[in-house]
């Protein structure tokens, strides 16, 4: 899933890229990823693009009065095309969910896409006035990146949660998703397990500290980088998510992973719990 790094280089890109550009045509290649009806996706149509923004995990694409707001869900990305095709797209075929053409200032006309990789279609689309006025975005907490020392360590000691759910609930703190609250900790050298609100001073600050440096290392390593290549980047700046089995980069212990529901998280024993292994929640209960 596109989490806060990613996201920002995304709009850092559009931009850079977008910005000054004109929306042309627009093909809906899913149905299901309109969210919003009035006003319509066409109303967009002859808008200059004026700015790109993130909320947490949403993008948002600043068309004068409108905005265009999409949450890329887990399996969505943006794709730009110096030299799209002209045929529209046909509905509900492949991965592909919109397409924006533009007429660039300097009279090109490229396009970017909005697609969705697998058969759980979540990737959404608004058209707003106020992104605001999206219940999940009028929903989110403080921005992961925005947060004082204090304010975190407010937020903390208010909190009942494990510390995997607090980071990355958007309702207390937008942005972290499950890749970067398993950095996070592993940087931080705390179970995902621990009780958010029973930490000591330290722990928190090390938890604040951690966070920053996760995130705004991300962020410097993504901003700048081709969107094409923002996956790749990702995965290769991480130490403890999606490595099960290899040797931790800082102590050579085997990361280890725990999965429930539909997702899995991943961390080093020996740096994060103290050498205790945790085990699977789909077929026990949890140590501690």
């Amino acid at each position: 899933m596109p989490e806060l790094p990613e996201v920002e280089a995304l709009a850092v890109f559009l931009r850079e890229h977008a910005v000054g550009s004109v929306v042309g045509r627009i093909d809906v290649a899913a149905l299901s990823v309109l969210q919003t009806a009035d006003p319509p996706i066409t109303a967009l149509q002859g808008r200059d693009i004026t700015g790109a923004a993130r909320y947490g995990k949403f993008l948002a694409i600043e068309c004068s009065d409108l905005q265009m707001v999409t949450h890329l869900s887990r399996a969505g990305w943006l794709r730009w095309l110096d030299e799209p095709s002209q045929s529209p797209p046909k509905l509900g075929k492949g991965p592909l969910a919109l397409r924006v053409h533009l007429f660039a200032p300097d009279a090109t006309t490229p396009a970017f896409d909005l697609t969705e990789a697998g058969t759980k279609k979540r990737l959404a689309v608004w058209v707003v006035d106020d992104p605001r006025k999206i219940p999940g975005l009028a929903r989110l907490g403080p921005d992961a990146l925005e947060l004082t020392a204090d304010e975190f360590t407010a937020l903390v000691a208010g909190s009942t949660a494990r510390l995997k759910t607090f980071l990355t609930d958007q309702s207390v703190l937008a942005g972290i998703g499950n890749a970067y609250s398993d950095e996070i900790l592993h940087v931080a050298r705390l179970s995902p397990f621990a009780t958010a609100g029973r930490l000591d001073d330290a722990a928190v600050a090390g938890l604040y500290h951690a966070m920053r440096s996760v995130l705004e290392d991300a962020v410097a390593r993504s901003v700048g980088q081709d969107a094409a290549r923002l996956k790749g980047e990702k995965r290769s700046g991480m130490r403890v998510h999606g490595r099960t089995g290899q040797p931790c980069p800082v102590c050579g212990d085997t990361v280890r992973e725990v999965s429930y529901a539909e997702r899995s998280f991943q961390y080093c024993p020996t740096c994060q719990t103290g050498g205790k292994v945790l085990a699977d929640r789909r077929l026990s209960r949890l140590l501690k």
